[in-house]
């Protein structure tokens, strides 16, 4: 059975594709800026950029969903990613909102924007029950993105054995 791919619909300013190969240079450039990358424990290699792009094209093919690549619509103009994907927190898996935009690019209201986009797909079209965002304790653009989706703080949870904030809502049968 092949699994339905779908994309969040363009935003005012924002496109979203799935991510491939040819998406490396800009995600190594994402994932290996410290600036970005400062609320993860490390940076990436291209390498795991790389593998960063098959993760979400493994989870397209078995979930119709992952990371997408975002665009500006104006320029084409790469502007990170943003998407749902299924993580592993604690004894439960959950579907979570996030995002990275180059740090050039922030505080423009890009994640803000494409993360909306993405919550109303998992609502909307997908039809999750809860939704999530992990986010470091530290990261306060994230929290406040988070805040503005309608998620708010739950608990503390370890997340890969680091402590995060887990931010979530639950839908209504409305």
């Amino acid at each position: 059975m092949t699994t339905r791919r779908l994309l969040p619909p363009p935003t005012a300013r924002l496109s979203f594709r799935e991510l491939t190969p040819d998406d490396l240079d800009d995600m190594a450039a994402l994932l290996g800026d410290p600036e970005v990358m400062r609320y993860y424990p490390r940076t990436r290699t291209r390498e795991e950029s790389l593998r960063w792009i098959e993760s979400s094209q493994r989870s397209y093919a078995e979930h119709g969903h992952g990371l997408w690549a975002l665009t500006v619509r104006e320029t084409g103009q790469f502007a990170g990613n943003c998407g749902l994907t299924r993580q592993p927190v604690e004894d439960e898996v959950l579907t979570e909102v996030g995002y990275l935009v180059p740090a050039a690019l922030q505080g423009r209201g890009y994640a803000t924007e494409a993360a909306l986009a993405c919550r109303d797909l998992a609502r909307d079209v997908l039809k999750v029950d809860r939704l999530i965002s992990i986010i470091h304790p530290d990261n306060v653009p994230s929290q406040r993105v988070a805040e503005k989706l309608g998620l708010t703080r739950e608990r503390t949870a370890l997340y890969h054995g680091l402590p995060r904030s887990i931010y979530s809502t639950t839908f209504g049968e409305g």
